[in-house]
């Protein structure tokens, strides 16, 4: 054993009625050196009837409720992933994540907005607007809602409003 670990420490291990207990703030797990024993506890953790090969931390939960021994976690991390069944009935779907893009800092307001067009709106106002364009300024998140009408008229007010920003 090596001294001086937090996990090798003297006083955690305690020798009852010829077994060596583990100890750990208020309980006793008993101590296992045997690989053969802890292969038997790994089987009965995860692939028993009464485990239904349980996902790797609810397999950790109930292999540290009655023993222990060195490496404990990686043991059970390795015996998972060695699982067959496992493996095949959570092969990952779908596409990796690619990598995160960060999120540019804006120093004045309109640098970037945002936009939606609101359609098939009922006619209201003296000119019976029947839609709306809704612009965001990301910096201030202000809002802005412009009347207008269907089609080519949204489109060239959008564009006005912008060469007006931009100027």
């Amino acid at each position: 054993m090596k001294h001086g670990t937090k996990e090798y420490d003297e006083g955690r291990f305690q020798l009852l009625d010829g077994i060596l207990y583990h100890r750990m703030k208020h309980t006793y797990d008993m101590a296992l050196t045997d690989r053969a024993l802890i292969n038997t506890i790994l089987h009965e953790c995860h692939d028993s009837v009464a485990a239904e090969h349980l996902s790797e931390d609810r397999t950790l939960e109930r292999g540290k409720t009655c023993s222990w021994w060195p490496n404990w976690k990686k043991d059970v991390a390795q015996y998972f992933q060695t699982c067959d069944r496992c493996q095949k009935a959570n092969r990952a779907t779908g596409k990796k994540f690619g990598m995160m893009i960060q999120i540019q800092e804006l120093k004045s307001p309109w640098e970037i907005g945002h936009m939606d067009w609101v359609t098939a709106l009922p006619t209201g106002g003296d000119r019976s607007y029947n839609a709306c364009l809704v612009l965001i300024d990301r910096y201030s998140k202000t809002p802005m809602f412009l009347p207008c009408h269907k089609c080519k008229q949204m489109y060239a007010r959008f564009f006005q409003i912008c060469k007006r920003k931009m100027e």
